[in-house]
């Protein structure tokens, strides 16, 4: 069998709204989401900053984590053909911690910490938990990768939500994370992240059983590298993040990088770390320019599963040979070898593109998509 892992399915609940096409008609037209809370305005800490909130969403009764995630998935499976996920399966859902055994004695705030809940297991699959700060989804799709390759599952999917809780923007707010603005990655007057909510999902599984679905199987899950350590605080390590993606194209065999779907969430320190290891891997593979853009000043920092709407526009920009707009950049931080596009921009020659997702602790990863 032909042990070509490909991405064959993704879906995504956004502050754009469900589905993946929104999020990307929004991305492309530079138009950000974020705006003042709705549902979680009155919560200690908050004082009015921009956040990316899910509009008009019925949780229909379900704690909002599982609730988003369930969205996500279905609309993977969708997108891969899959009316239910295939015996033996392993689903690794991504999040901040398990939802306990029947809920215990949470309360409805407490529900938002905790989950998605293992109950989105179908009959006969696997379920994996983890957790990797901002990184768990790369991380898991890393994990997901290697299983595929082994043989040791015929599918993959990874499932993850976010969602606005005081708790989770508490440990921002204290750690001085949070943008009084709206989130500007890359731009030379940023001043921290805007923390956003949504759930996401991405299937995986090889070539040949996903072209015997009629898929077009032509999106190469081709190189991961995941690290955990770096000798400076959360993704500020250039070195540790230039490790990432060196390593990452050198697993996929890639003797190019056309495009980074960045982490920049819009932090003084990881921005330009991440600025900086492009420019040096770039002048490694003596690339003139590679476009680098993110999604974070549009739908905010969805935290675990931040990897997940990255994913999904890295694969849109390889089939689409267009790379979006980063929302809410209007003054590029200089940085050689590095291209900011300010409005939807065709590259007809996209190939290979790398997604980054960093995260406290030193969780660093760098998955490689390409299009064959």
């Amino acid at each position: 069998m032909n042990r070509r892992i490909v991405l064959s399915g993704t879906g995504l609940v956004s502050a754009y709204g469900s589905g993946v096409a929104p999020y990307w008609d929004g991305l492309c037209s530079g138009r950000g989401a974020l705006g003042p809370a709705r549902r979680f305005a009155d919560a200690p800490g908050y004082r009015g900053e921009p956040v990316g909130e899910v509009p008009e969403f019925d949780p229909r009764g379900e704690p909002r984590k599982s609730a988003y995630a369930r969205a996500a998935l279905a609309e993977a499976q969708r997108s891969a053909r899959l009316p239910v996920l295939p015996p033996g399966a392993l689903v690794i859902l991504v999040g901040q911690a398990p939802a306990p055994e029947g809920g215990g004695q949470l309360d409805g705030e407490e529900w938002e910490l905790f989950g998605p809940s293992a109950e989105l297991r179908p009959d006969g699959a696997a379920v994996l938990h983890l957790s990797h700060a901002c990184a768990s989804a790369a991380f898991a799709v890393a994990l997901a990768r290697t299983a595929l390759a082994a043989g040791a599952a015929p599918l993959v999917a990874v499932v993850g939500a976010s969602v606005l809780n005081r708790y989770e923007y508490a440990s921002m707010d204290v750690v001085r994370a949070v943008a009084r603005t709206a989130a500007r990655p890359f731009d030379v007057d940023r001043d921290g992240i805007s923390l956003g909510e949504g759930g996401g999902a991405v299937i995986l599984e090889t070539a040949d059983r996903a072209r015997e679905r009629g898929l077009r199987a032509d999106l190469t899950v081709a190189g991961a590298a995941c690290r955990v350590g770096g000798k400076l605080p959360a993704a500020s390590d250039p070195g540790a993040v230039t490790d990432c993606l060196r390593t990452a194209l050198a697993e996929a065999g890639a003797d190019r990088l056309d495009h980074v779907h960045a982490h920049a969430t819009g932090t003084a320190q990881g921005d330009t770390a991440e600025l900086a290891a492009v420019t040096a891997i770039a002048a490694e593979l003596d690339t003139p320019e590679v476009p680098v853009t993110s999604h974070k000043g549009a739908i905010g920092h969805l935290l675990h599963i931040s990897a997940v709407p990255a994913l999904a526009a890295a694969a849109l920009s390889l089939r689409t040979r267009i790379v979006p707009p980063t929302p809410g950049l209007t003054t590029p931080e200089p940085a050689d070898r590095v291209h900011h596009p300010r409005a939807e921009t065709p590259y007809p020659g996209l190939r290979v593109a790398a997604v980054n997702s960093f995260g406290f602790g030193g969780n660093n990863a760098t998955v490689v998509l390409r299009r064959d």
